[in-house]
């Protein structure tokens, strides 16, 4: 298989798995073990999340604090051969405060043999 399909095959799984609600088990099948998630602000632990624990602790926090009310993904965005982009759009309660809000993000995902080593998500909307 060639890294161009490779790149697709990745890319149509994880976005499977998001709409599926597999968004967990695509961590263990579709990411290295040391995969880097860099969020465009630092929420309070930092910009970026190293390895499938760190990665794992950022979807615990948000799980725990946020309830999804609405969700839209669009893509997979292929840029072969290394990368890919998927967009989402979201409304979501804040658990805590139970503040409701609308949110944009486009996520750009690299990939090496076969995983996902790196995520960057970039925030719409100023």
């Amino acid at each position: 298989m060639t890294a161009e399909q490779t790149l697709h095959e990745v890319a149509r799984d994880l976005v499977a798995g998001v709409r599926e609600n597999r968004a967990r088990e695509n961590l263990d099948r579709l990411y290295a073990p040391d995969a880097v998630s860099v969020e465009a602000v630092d929420m309070g632990e930092g910009r970026e999340a190293h390895g499938l624990d760190a990665i794992r602790a950022k979807h615990d926090w948000w799980d725990a604090n946020m309830e999804m009310l609405g969700f839209d993904v669009a893509g997979p965005f292929a840029f072969p051969p290394d990368r890919f982009a998927v967009h989402y759009a979201m409304k979501t309660r804040n658990r805590q405060t139970g503040e409701v809000g609308e949110s944009s993000e486009v996520a750009v995902y690299h990939v090496q043999g076969g995983r996902i080593v790196r995520e960057e998500f970039f925030y719409g909307g100023g």
